[in-house]
């Protein structure tokens, strides 16, 4: 019975040991935001997802480019087993196209393209009229040299958050070359 317990009291120090030694890996700098969540503006801690490749994207309700929720839950849907999460951020920025509350945009967003993938609570994306852009966004644009020009702008953050790329609106989310970059990015590790 003694030679047992040592020998368990042996496995749990190595698990242990083994635990310890590999370490989570650290945020990136890129990601250390708590933003408010869309739904109850709870803040939300980017670095849950820390690790995966992050698309960001900033959206309003009634834009010309508003049907690209849908490819951006398809987007969402075949990626996330592969480590891609989607974050959308409505922004009135550009045209006055998102003039809604949280609740009406998180209502809008589920019941007309049943969005799932995590939507933040509406704020500056631009810096545009003289309002700060939320710190996200800020570090985005300056790591980018663009910040967004109209809405469903994109940027694309690889698993480490130092590969970031711009996407014009225009650029669709199913476009063969932005999957593309995902595809690249999502088999980076």
């Amino acid at each position: 019975m003694a030679r047992l317990n040592v020998l368990i009291a042996g496995l749990l120090l190595a698990g242990s040991a083994a635990s310890s030694s590999a370490a989570p890996a650290a945020c990136p700098a890129l990601l250390q935001h708590k933003l408010p969540r869309l739904q109850d503006e709870k803040p939300v801690d980017l670095c849950t997802w820390s690790g995966k490749v992050v698309l960001v994207v900033n959206t309003a309700s009634y834009c010309g480019f508003t049907s690209q929720y849908k490819s951006l839950e398809a987007l969402s849907d075949r990626y996330r087993a592969r480590g891609l999460v989607v974050l959308g951020f409505p922004s009135n920025d550009f045209g006055a196209q998102e003039p809604g509350s949280n609740g009406d945009i998180a209502a809008f967003c589920e019941n007309t393209f049943g969005v799932r993938f995590p939507m933040f609570a509406k704020s500056v994306v631009s810096g545009r009229g003289g309002a700060a852009p939320n710190a996200l966004y800020a570090q985005l644009a300056q790591r980018t040299g663009q910040a967004p020009k109209w809405n469903f702008h994109k940027y694309l953050i690889g698993r480490d958050g130092t590969q970031v790329s711009s996407h014009a609106s225009a650029v669709e989310p199913n476009d063969p070359k932005f999957i593309q970059e995902i595809e690249k990015l999502l088999k980076t590790d």
